[in-house]
């Protein structure tokens, strides 16, 4: 570890941001973690944007990263990826990492030791807790703690579809409409086997198997950003109701609310995990007034920087746990805070582009060049 890096305090740390992509329909919620970073009255240290995309955003976005760097994508495996971060590491002597995608995260388990071992420290969840929380293990799960969720099926065989068209499945009570997930991300609703049949292929393709079948819950769709401390305490927490989606489900404008019953659910399931790390709840209380669990998000989600809005900054909070502070600086939950997302333009001259696309990297130089990174595991 480096010396100078024992001295600083959080306050100081350069961090590094993953998911810095700003897609309309699903946005990652890198950007909006540096947001909360930069904007936090005593961060006073850097930002570097981790991207695996020359199109992501967070790569020319100067307000919140100092410097941004092309990353291997997580299907190039975890010895790639330790060779590209430890090459930015000489150079930009990071403090801390923040991983903001699920599918990236086996690869930083896997690489957390190594990487602690050069100084670089993450508040991630174990292989095991990052299992247990899947889409594929959640009905499991859930039952053991005794919360209600939506019927679940793992998926394999498309021709499921056709026999829930023909007879109902009235053994099992499957009818349309349902939800097709990926197994990382996306999730649609469909109506009939033909349109289930052609969002299972697209899900495969993308994700690959399984697919997960869930049923339809009507109700009001809740969100809650949280952080577990790794000792089954859930020590922050922000909840949201949805207020408008895009097409893939993903909240377009929310409002903050106090839920008991939510924050109940929360605290039982980071509990039951000992969760190390950000995490996002999805719930939907239906009609019958209960909460069902949806899915749980093993990191922030991307419209976290309303924790920042009402003064419970939870990546800051991250950093603090980090540095082994008691003391988190978290005001009390405030109900009544209204967020929309918009889309905007970010102009930069075309020479910037190409020198992400040459050398995997935005911003200016400090010290000397950086290598490029390998246009194969880009």
């Amino acid at each position: 570890m480096k010396t100078s890096q024992l001295k600083r305090d959080w306050r100081h740390w350069t961090i590094a941001v993953t998911g810095v992509n700003a897609h309309a329909e699903n946005p990652g919620p890198g950007m909006a973690v540096a947001r909360c970073l930069v904007e936090h009255p005593e961060f006073k240290g850097r930002v570097i944007g981790l991207a695996y995309d020359a199109l992501d955003a967070g790569l020319y976005a100067r307000e919140y990263f100092t410097a941004s760097y092309l990353v291997p994508y997580p299907s190039s495996g975890d010895e790639v990826l330790m060779e590209r971060l430890l090459g930015i590491h000489d150079y930009e002597q990071i403090d801390a990492i923040i991983p903001c995608l699920d599918s990236e995260l086996p690869n930083f388990i896997r690489l957390r030791g190594e990487l602690a071992q050069n100084g670089i420290k993450m508040l991630i969840p174990s292989r095991d807790q990052f299992t247990l929380r899947a889409k594929d293990h959640l009905v499991e799960l859930c039952q053991s703690v005794d919360i209600p969720v939506p019927k679940t099926k793992v998926l394999t065989d498309p021709s499921f579809f056709d026999r829930v068209a023909r007879a109902g499945l009235q053994e099992e009570s499957w009818q349309y409409p349902i939800v097709l997930k990926g197994i990382f991300y996306d999730a649609t609703i469909v109506n009939n086997a033909a349109e289930a049949k052609s969002i299972f292929c697209k899900l495969i393709t993308k994700w690959g198997y399984p697919c997960l079948v869930q049923e339809v819950i009507k109700g009001d769709e809740l969100n809650l950003a949280g952080l577990g401390d790794g000792e089954g305490n859930l020590v922050g927490h922000v909840t949201m109701r949805k207020r408008a989606i895009t097409e893939k489900g993903k909240a377009w404008a929310g409002v903050t609310i106090i839920d008991e019953a939510m924050l109940e659910t929360a605290q039982r399931l980071v509990k039951a995990l000992s969760w190390r790390g950000p995490l996002e709840v999805e719930a939907i209380r239906g009609e019958d007034g209960r909460i069902y669990l949806i899915e749980i998000n093993p990191r922030f989600p991307s419209w976290i920087y309303l924790s920042q809005a009402v003064n419970r900054n939870l990546p800051i909070a991250v950093l603090k746990l980090l540095d082994k502070q008691t003391e988190l600086g978290l005001a009390a939950p405030r109900s009544g805070y209204f967020f929309i997302r918009h889309a905007q333009e970010l102009v930069l001259d075309l020479p910037e582009f190409e020198s992400v696309l040459i050398n995997g990297r935005s911003g200016p130089l400090l010290n000397a060049e950086l290598r490029p990174i390998n246009e194969k595991s880009a």
